[in-house]
């Protein structure tokens, strides 16, 4: 462990740069052993600073060489300027002045994946959020914007394709052999957003035409063997442009845009102004090579990365604490998109399935923190669940509060107001009140407070005078730093059925209807609905109107007349959600108690309804019937006992399985889909339910199940059916499981994206010697310690594995500390992401939790970067 170690940043220290950038001026000369950066900073000192006689400080990088620096074409000698800690401190200078400095790096060498790196035989560039002061000196933050040009020079039969930010202005030929292109962003924005790309790429070119009748050129690049694998984000990308026109009135403003396929990212893409920067495995798609969650999760990310170009790049973050106001905005907008290109209710239930799992999760963890962070030590460690989907999920409660024509007087207001600013979630908020004439004052406690509120309901029916109570209590638990919490407002949407299943109409403060929005301000309150003809049974936060716990009691007979009656989709949904995890419940206590599990399920005639129902969205009947997650029902439990939530989940399902064997086979019949592959949603509704029908179908033991499920493994005409089959047979146990992974992988090991899939497969496989097993997988010519994806593959994978990441031995436990050690000297940001699973040890059974505790011990014992230092310490703390 370091002697010293990092001390955290603090947004209550903010002030403004005492220096701005007006004009940026970079140039490139790229080469396969060091390159060379020459930036030239157009600066002033900054008249809102009160700071006038501040020296010069830029950020840098342990990995560049300073050369020279240069004031007004002065160069200055060593004695006139320092480098500390990283930094370039400059203690003379003039109001204005123009700086150049020239430094060198090595990008081949970069296996942090920030700043300038290579990738294959590319160049290509990661600066968010710190990544550009591993390139050159500069004031890398957000609220210093600056119009970039950008000069590159290269051998250009090594890169014959030369991208940056903006429009291409000057092309030449060089004395020396060499080709020179100049880029030109006429759009002031901090560094994070500065992208650069060299290599020999394949293009596909097509057209846009805006709302104004502007062609805009659209260019996707990709490694030549990849080219075929971009049509599907083309066009993704052409419906994102006219969907932002129309929701929400924004045009694209330069005269092109690229986006440029990596494979090795950090993240999932990058919005850079005009050049987006994308992870391979979120733009390629082809019905052979990709499932349909990847055709969805790409349309997702092309649109959320376009989205950016307002929501993020014409108006910008003022500081990396604010960065929700740019992500959680632009998730709400690419949520809001994928509903209307698919099915609203779906779209929202995956959402919040995603959420209630794994946000809520790090919500009760050791890293809670608001969805606007009053510290950090490292910022990378902040693009969390809780700044992207809660930050989505607050953003979605003032567009309920407000309504949707309000909500886009708010937006265009915030649009126009701060174009080319950087801003704080506050200014966005204020916006939004302003345009709406709602008040939103306590609402802005969403972004301050952490933790999960808890909602309460008790109620109340008084026959003879027909009115009906709901009583609201709210509460949020204490989480690190912050023991108490102030009431929140709350936006609870609520529905009233009778018993046998309709609609009831009531009154509430004078409107009525048959859904309210009920607005929690208080700690504790009454709402009263009249003219209610008789007992209702509630149908309670619909849409998921807000990211909370809600505890009410149901009986199991209202929770299946939710199920088979509720017009609102996603509580059909929770409703069966909550009937299994009743049942599980029971079960997880028996097999802990170490008791023989029985129960009859509820769940068996809820399921047989829905799978004998016709007019049902296939999709919506697939996800009410997959049951609860291991990941969720931990989040549930107070002590995680994985292996007793894995046995029961097993004995439900095999329940479930036997009592409707005939329906699941008879579903896997009707669904099946003919014609060519589409990636549409009729289609993916019929091809989930099918894929979920076989799976319970060859749980109940059927030996027809066995040999469908190698039939449709062995004659799929897609990946989704082909690896739908192979995940049945390696999860279910088939005696052919062995042979049809040595068959995939033989089909695609020259498919990087699909081998990613064998490797998490086959790391998540339930065998003896498990762990033995994974240090194999890891010489396999399939894996490489450099890649991002395969990394989360085979080690997200292996934590897939419960009863190898979680044996009692520990070993599970020491395999994945081992690897976080190697790859945090590699690659910070990949380690402090792969040590989640072990920071939930403080809820695990007594037997896990000494063994998980003892393998963050000895990470922190370890010379950490910043990043994995911020995850274990506060883990331990």
């Amino acid at each position: 462990m370091k002697e010293s170690q990092p001390s955290a940043i603090y947004l209550k220290d903010y002030k403004v740069p005492p220096f701005l950038i007006d004009k940026t001026e970079l140039t490139f000369e790229l080469d396969e052993a060091t390159t060379v950066v020459t930036s030239k900073l157009h600066m002033r000192r900054n008249p809102d600073s009160k700071e006038n006689t501040a020296p010069l400080v830029l950020d840098g990088g342990e990995e560049v060489k300073l050369v020279a620096v240069a004031m007004d074409d002065y160069v200055l000698p060593s004695g006139e300027y320092q480098l500390v800690d990283n930094q370039l401190i400059i203690t003379a200078t003039a109001d204005r002045f123009v700086l150049t400095c020239e430094t060198l790096i090595e990008p081949q060498n970069n296996t942090r994946l920030e700043g300038l790196y290579r990738s294959s035989s590319m160049f290509c560039t990661q600066c968010e959020a710190e990544g550009f002061r591993h390139i050159t000196y500069y004031l890398d933050r957000p609220d210093v914007m600056s119009v970039f040009t950008t000069r590159i020079i290269a051998d250009a039969e090594k890169y014959p394709v030369m991208l940056s930010n903006g429009n291409e202005i000057a092309r030449e030929t060089l004395d020396d052999g060499k080709t020179s292109v100049v880029w030109h962003d006429p759009f002031p924005k901090p560094a994070y957003l500065f992208a650069l790309v060299a290599g020999n790429l394949e293009v596909k070119n097509d057209t846009f035409v805006t709302q104004s009748q502007r062609e805009v050129k659209l260019q996707i690049f990709t490694e030549a063997h990849n080219i075929d694998k971009v049509d599907y984000a083309m066009e993704a990308l052409k419906r994102s442009m006219r969907w932002d026109e129309e929701v929400y009135g924004r045009e694209y403003d330069l005269d092109i845009f690229m986006i440029v396929a990596v494979d090795d990212f950090n993240m999932g893409a990058m919005e850079n102004k005009g050049l987006n920067i994308f992870n391979s495995s979120c733009l390629l798609a082809s019905p052979e090579t990709t499932t349909d969650d990847t055709y969805l999760r790409v349309e997702a990310i092309v649109a959320h990365e376009y989205f950016h170009n307002w929501s993020g790049n014409r108006v910008t973050c003022r500081d990396w604490f604010q960065l929700s106001l740019k992500e959680g905005f632009t998730v709400f907008r690419d949520q809001s998109f994928s509903a209307d290109m698919h099915s609203d209710t779906v779209k929202r239930v995956e959402d919040v399935s995603f959420l209630k799992t794994a946000q809520f999760a790090e919500d009760a963890g050791p890293m809670a923190h608001p969805v606007r962070p009053a510290s950090f030590i490292e910022i990378s460690n902040f693009y969390t669940l809780t700044v992207y989907e809660k930050g989505a999920e607050i953003v979605r409660m003032i567009h309920t509060l407000l309504g949707a024509e309000k909500f886009r007087k708010g937006s265009d207001l915030y649009f126009e107001r701060h174009d080319g600013q950087a801003v704080t979630c506050d200014d966005f908020v204020a916006a939004m009140q302003e345009a709406s004439g709602v008040d939103l004052t306590q609402f802005k406690r969403w972004y301050s407070q952490a933790g999960t509120p808890q909602i309460r309901v008790v109620d109340e029916y008084d026959e003879q005078g027909q009115t009906y109570r709901l009583t609201l209590q709210q509460e949020t638990p204490a989480t690190p730093g912050q023991p108490t919490k102030l009431p929140l407002h709350i936006p609870v949407r609520v529905g009233l059925i009778d018993q046998s299943g309709n609609a009831l109409s009531a009154s509430f403060n004078g409107d009525s209807s048959d859904e309210h929005l009920l607005e929690l301000t208080e700690a504790e309150q009454v709402f009263e609905f009249t003219q209610v003809a008789t007992k209702p049974v509630p149908s309670l936060l619909r849409g998921f109107s807000a990211p909370v716990k809600l505890s009410y009691d149901y009986s199991s007979a209202d929770l299946l007349l939710l199920l088979s009656a509720d017009q609102d989709g996603f509580n059909r949904w929770n409703a069966g959600q909550q009937l299994a995890v009743n049942e599980l419940n029971t079960l997880i206590e028996q097999a802990i108690a170490g008791e023989a599990l029985s129960l009859t399920s509820n769940l068996v005639e809820g399921f047989k309804a829905l799978l004998q129902n016709d007019n049902l969205d296939p999709a919506m009947v697939a996800l009410i019937l997959n049951l609860p997650s291991q990941a969720y029902l931990s989040e549930l439990a107070q002590v995680i006992h994985p292996n007793a939530i894995k046995q029961a989940r097993q004995y439900l399902k095999k329940q479930i399985a036997e009592s409707l064997q005939t329906e699941f086979a008879q579903a896997y019949q009707q669904h099946q889909v003919t014609g060519p592959y589409q990636a549409e949603a009729k289609d993916i509704a019929s091809r989930s339910l099918k894929n979920l029908a076989l799976s319970y179908w060859l749980e109940s033991g059927a030996e027809t199940a066995k040999q469908s499920v190698v039939d449709q493994f062995e004659s799929a005409d897609n990946m989704t059916d082909q690896f739908a089959a192979l995940s049945i047979a390696v999860h279910n146990g088939h005696d052919k499981a062995d042979n049809l992974l040595d068959a995939f992988y033989q089909q695609w090991q020259n498919e990087p994206l699909v081998v990613n899939k064998w490797l998490m497969l086959s790391a998540s496989r339930e065998q003896e010697k498990a762990v033995d097993s994974m240090k194999t997988l890891m010489k396999h010519d399939a894996f490489d310690l450099k890649n991002p994806n395969k990394v989360r593959s085979l080690l997200g994978g292996f934590g897939q594995n419960i009863s190898a990441f979680h044996h009692v031995d520990g070993s599970g436990y020491q395999f994945l500390a081992d690897q976080i050690l190697v790859l945090d000297k590699r690659n910070p940001q990949i380690a402090s992401r792969l040590c989640t699973p072990l920071t939930r040890w403080k809820k695990m059974a007594p037997e896990l939790r000494v063994k998980m505790k003892a393998e963050l011990e000895r990470i922190m014992a370890d010379d950490l970067s910043k990043d994995v230092y911020e995850v274990i310490s506060k883990s331990l703390a």
